[in-house]
């Protein structure tokens, strides 16, 4: 059976097939010695992604916030937090980036704003019916004065997701909505002048230069505003063909088309059909593929997610991307130690994130996520790696309750630690936190970061791997090499050489990649080039290969590679090897093991 990748005469390569580095822009680095990352050291760091081989940057929220939710809380859409510089900062930062080669995509957060954004606080100050309440969901309560909540949603964040206002004469007023904090109160999306808004703010930033938007909670601007309740507390939130939410990206995608080689990457926990739906020619570019991310250590399972995923994007013409971590993720490292899926539409949240560092650094998950980074970066589409994912970084699970922000570990009285423990600032250089993050004068005490970086990190930094032929960031940096040399990566089409079911029995996957231009079996063989992404695995090359072996071994114990695949054709391997300068190695006697 043969996937092949799309056509497509409207929308760059770039968006097709593009590599994306996410960038949380208070863990990135510090140019000031405020602990806390910021536009200025992210433009001092871009020398790093351009030699990582990264195509583009996605900058997580930099906008004026109380960051009550690290940003994503936003109260002016078209600023910059003094705490991450000025709109001159953010500037030099594009055009830097735009000189070095690499595309900038900002998010966008239009579900909700933040309580201190001006237009939420003229709807505290207006009437009950007034027009400016309509910019959200303001609703009478039940009870006989009103003092219920309208319906029983619950806030993915924890608690209801309602909050009642005092009115303007202190008694006790309307309810309004918000799908996770109280300070994130949500727009109401059938109102004209929210969408009015928001192509405002899409021009704004798009006449700047931005090459495209993350767009935040995506599926989710429309709410059933009967305001049943429901069982679970579960809020009703249309997606499917009749919702209005597709008229919305309909404008968005209306307003980007005025702006060439621009695009959207939209975030949505849904099932893959209706995934595909915001994807279809006139809505939007890319959806991440939360499928893939979720999907814990089973070969069958991301097979399947693999397979259907990209035939339900095929199917409306868009390129399906890969992703296994980013900033609301327990990271791959840790999450594939123990094997263990995600669950959860919007933060997606593991059972267990282990015990504390030294578990969550295990061998096996080291192992386990270097082979998940070739799969990652070999299969057609787009693929995204979140900062630190390349350097090998754990979960950091121990983190003192006192520096813990995230508001879901606050609403639920700390039954969820929440995802701090995924975005603790980067390891650059040296033998102590804050390892070069934060700038160190001569005497001076070390700065001391947002999030304390664990001790154990002096064996992760980017100068200790650098150099290193086995490290986790070499693996990276060859992958991302040989995906620009070999056509058959990242675009063409994918063969099932073993079919998802063979995948579910045996726990082995081989897949082959063809060039776009030998989209077909026949004429050559594809024994040339196999990128190994077990444990211990072999990959062969040629130069004018049209196409590439990709073999995975998902189990505990070796196995034979399939035949006419030899360890002296091996392109790359996921298996650490000292001296090698490739971080490949020809697997013993041919054989394959995690």
């Amino acid at each position: 059976l043969m996937l092949t990748m799309p056509e497509s005469t409207t929308e760059s390569s770039l968006w097709k097939t593009g590599v994306v580095y996410q960038v949380y822009p208070r863990s990135f680095a510090d140019s000031s010695g405020s602990g806390m990352g910021d536009l200025a050291g992210i433009t001092s760091r871009l020398a790093y992604l351009k030699d990582l081989g990264v195509d583009a940057l996605w900058l997580s929220p930099f906008y004026p916030s109380p960051q009550v939710d690290a940003g994503y809380d936003i109260a002016d859409y078209r600023d910059v937090d003094p705490v991450f510089g000025s709109l001159e900062d953010f500037e030099a930062l594009l055009h830097t980036a735009h000189e070095q080669g690499l595309a900038v995509i900002i998010d966008l957060v239009p579900n909700h704003s933040s309580y201190q954004h001006p237009l939420f606080q003229a709807a505290l100050r207006g009437l009950p019916e007034g027009p400016e309440r309509a910019m959200y969901h303001f609703v009478e309560g039940d009870g006989a004065s009103g003092e219920l909540p309208p319906n029983n949603w619950k806030s993915v964040f924890g608690g209801p997701s309602w909050t009642r206002v005092v009115e303007a004469d202190g008694q006790p007023g309307q309810w309004y909505y918000h799908l996770f904090d109280p300070t994130q109160p949500d727009f109401n999306w059938g109102n004209p002048r929210v969408l009015e808004l928001f192509e405002g703010v899409l021009r704004f930033w798009l006449d700047l230069g931005v090459d495209g938007f993350r767009i935040d909670v995506s599926d989710a601007l429309i709410k059933d505003t009967a305001w049943p309740d429901t069982e679970g507390g579960w809020p009703v939130i249309p997606k499917d063909a009749a919702s209005p939410v597709h008229d919305i990206y309909r404008h968005f995608r209306a307003v980007m088309d005025e702006y060439p080689e621009t695009m959207a990457v939209i975030e949505t926990g849904a099932d893959d059909d209706i995934v595909a739906l915001f994807l279809r020619p006139d809505e939007m570019h890319q959806a991440f593929n939360f499928r893939f991310l979720k999907t814990g250590w089973d070969g069958g399972e991301i097979a399947r997610a693999i397979f259907e995923s990209a035939r339900a994007f095929a199917d409306v013409g868009a390129a399906t991307t890969w992703v296994t971590d980013n900033h609301d993720t327990v990271r791959s490292v840790t999450r594939y130690a123990s094997g263990g899926s995600l669950s959860g539409a919007y933060v997606p949240q593991a059972a267990a994130a282990g015990a504390g560092i030294a578990d969550s650094a295990s061998d096996i998950g080291v192992r386990r996520a270097r082979a998940m980074a070739v799969l990652l970066l070999s299969l057609p589409g787009s693929a995204y790696i979140y900062a630190g994912q390349e350097l090998g970084l754990p979960e950091v699970t121990d983190l003192p309750d006192e520096v813990l922000t995230d508001p879901s570990f606050f609403r639920t009285n700390g039954a969820v630690r929440g995802r701090d423990g995924c975005r603790v600032p980067l390891p650059w250089s040296g033998s102590e936190p804050p390892f070069g993050f934060s700038p160190t004068g001569p005497g001076a005490p070390p700065p001391q970061t947002w999030l304390p970086q664990p001790d154990q990190w002096a064996s992760l930094t980017v100068a200790q791997q650098a150099d290193d032929p086995s490290s986790m960031l070499s693996l990276y940096r060859n992958l991302l090499r040989i995906r620009r040399e070999e056509a058959a990566l990242g675009s063409g089409a994918l063969e099932w050489v073993s079919p998802v079911a063979e995948v579910e029995r045996t726990g082995f996957l081989h897949l082959r990649l063809w060039a776009p231009q030998a989209a077909e079996p026949g004429g050559q063989t594809a024994t040339g080039t196999v990128a190994q992404t077990t444990p211990t695995p072999t990959d062969t090359h040629t130069p004018t290969q049209t196409t590439v072996d990709l073999v995975v071994n998902f189990t505990s114990a070796p196995v034979p590679l399939p035949h006419g695949l030899s360890r002296d054709r091996m392109l790359l391997s996921s298996a650490a090897h000292p001296g090698s300068a490739r971080s490949t190695r020809p697997a013993q006697d041919n054989r394959a093991a995690d």
